[in-house]
């Protein structure tokens, strides 16, 4: 038997954006395959009528619905979609325990349990059902759309692959046996701890005060008003310290290459993440027989955390996101 577990769900509006006049919202739940219930936000709307095309929101890697997952959500659904920006496993107001932990395998599951979600809507046609993924949750997405075929279209915004960063460093600076085999020493060596302190260790979020030389990207949105929310783990503590260790030896993007639905990659020309994308987009298309509706598009002097909130110039293309899904999800 299915069953879904006692959320404690705020109510209240508190999200980094405000409430849009032209949509409805409400509280959702629904479990993925572990058993864990997931927490959601869904926006309708207003005045909608028939079955609609749909998308499930989620990311950055660490936050949560209430900050840009639900920006983008609520923008979408004043373009006519059915949307939900969700909590995954282990964070926010989803369930799961121990906290602050991320899965390759349970995050793909929380996208798809969100497709399950949408394909049982009354509201929604199941055949017309889009996918978001922002930052570390755009490689979710990229390997969720490898998996599920009810996936006609998929977003990746401000990419971030994880398991190639835990793996390798950023630009691959880490890329070496050597040096996985000290990363995988010092994480088994902190299971041990946390069992013996009865806690597991956080790994700091973004550092608190913030150092004069700390990276701009980080500057300029967890810890601003702009940014900050009391259940994001960016905002606060950050994940669990052996949070992503599995991350070391599984590769997401395995099968982008046979990705038949339509993707769209969307990354700031001057974002330090940016190589992900442009990677990616590589990856997936090079001598693929599905590279025709595969695009990748950079915005011009638009940094990672710009395509979070759209930074001082609005730069999330939220009419290019319209297109693609009005063509994509028809």
């Amino acid at each position: 038997m299915i069953k879904k577990e006692e959320l404690s769900l705020v109510q209240e509006w508190d999200k980094t954006f405000p409430k849009s006049e032209k949509v409805d919202h409400s509280k959702v739940t629904f479990v993925n395959r572990y058993g864990i219930t997931l927490a959601a936000d869904m926006y309708v709307p207003k005045g909608a009528e028939g079955k609609l095309p749909a998308i499930a929101v989620c990311g950055p890697f660490g936050a949560v619905k209430e900050q840009c997952a639900g920006l983008y959500a609520q923008t979408m659904a004043e373009r006519g979609f059915l949307t939900i920006a969700f909590d995954p496993s282990f964070t926010g107001e989803s369930g799961g325990n121990v906290r602050y932990m991320a899965s390759p395998d349970i995050n793909t599951e929380d996208f798809m349990a969100a497709v399950d979600f949408l394909s049982l809507n009354e509201k929604v046609d199941p055949e017309r059902i889009g996918i978001i993924g922002i930052c570390g949750w755009g490689g979710m997405a990229i390997n969720t759309a490898a998996l599920d075929t009810r996936i006609k279209a998929m977003v990746a915004s401000t990419m971030y692959d994880m398991t190639r960063v835990n793996a390798k460093g950023y630009f691959d600076s880490a890329d070496s046996e050597e040096a996985r085999f000290e990363k995988r020493k010092a994480m088994c060596a902190q299971r041990l701890d946390d069992l013996k302190n009865g806690e597991y260790k956080l790994g700091g979020g973004v550092v608190d005060p913030l150092p004069e030389d700390a990276p701009f990207f980080v500057k300029d949105y967890y810890k601003t008003d702009r940014g900050y929310h009391e259940r994001s783990l960016n905002s606060n503590g950050g994940w669990n310290v052996i949070g992503c260790e599995s991350f070391v030896n599984q590769p997401i993007l395995m099968y982008s290459k046979e990705i038949r639905s339509a993707v769209l990659l969307v990354h700031g020309e001057k974002a330090h993440s940016c190589y992900f994308s442009k990677d990616a987009y590589e990856e997936m298309t090079k001598d693929s027989k599905y590279a025709d509706n595969k695009e990748l598009m950079i915005i011009p002097d638009a940094v990672h955390t710009d395509l979070y909130d759209g930074g001082d110039k609005d730069y999330i293309p939220f009419d290019k996101l319209t297109d693609f899904f009005t063509e994509y999800l028809k």
